[in-house]
């Protein structure tokens, strides 16, 4: 079983990871008493990816997963996209940024609350003779809710509504990674290896 870093240290992001790639034997940066962090300068989804996924698997010594994603609302140009868990600071939390959307949206008609939720995930293998990059890219679409609603996600899970009217917060994990943007995004990125 071929082993991978994952680029996180993000409980319910690697929890999800593993419960897709259930072929690999995937550790965390934690795992590894790997304690990088790689400066997500990029503009683009797959910029982070790359970036983060090389940088790693070069430090580690082997193969790399990392992702980049957001939540895009299309009112406002795609924003927070790359910006996502960091608009509000650094040290924001979840919590607060969600209360942040959902106070600059509060007066926003249902037509002008879409969005989508977009992944894309970089693997990087420091010891591949040719392709060193393979990326995948997934995407689902919603609005945004007027409330938060469920208690099985994190991030923006909860104030993210999808088109059957519940969060990704309201559904199970299970559920969850059936139709998630990373569950996609890593799909593509089986495809493409």
């Amino acid at each position: 079983m071929k082993k991978i870093v994952v680029a996180t240290n993000n409980e319910g992001k690697l929890k999800e990871i593993r419960e897709i790639l259930k072929d690999y034997q995937l550790v965390s940066l934690k795992e590894i008493n790997c304690n990088i962090e790689v400066d997500e300068d990029q503009n683009t989804f797959e910029g982070n990816a790359k970036k983060k996924a090389k940088e790693i698997s070069e430090k580690v010594n082997m193969p790399c997963i990392a992702d980049d994603s957001g939540l895009c609302i299309d009112k406002y140009d795609g924003w927070p996209g790359v910006y996502t868990a960091r608009f509000l600071g650094e040290n924001s939390t979840s919590k607060q940024r969600n209360e942040y959307i959902l106070e600059k949206m509060k007066k926003l008609e249902e037509n002008e609350r879409y969005a989508r939720v977009e992944c894309c995930v970089g693997y990087y293998d420091n010891e591949c003779k040719k392709e060193k990059y393979i990326v995948g890219k997934g995407e689902i679409k919603g609005k945004i809710a007027r409330n938060p609603r469920g208690t099985n996600g994190f991030g923006f899970d909860e104030i993210f509504e999808l088109e059957d009217g519940r969060t990704l917060a309201e559904l199970s994990a299970e559920e969850k990674n059936r139709i998630s943007h990373r569950k996609l995004a890593l799909q593509d990125l089986l495809n493409n290896m």
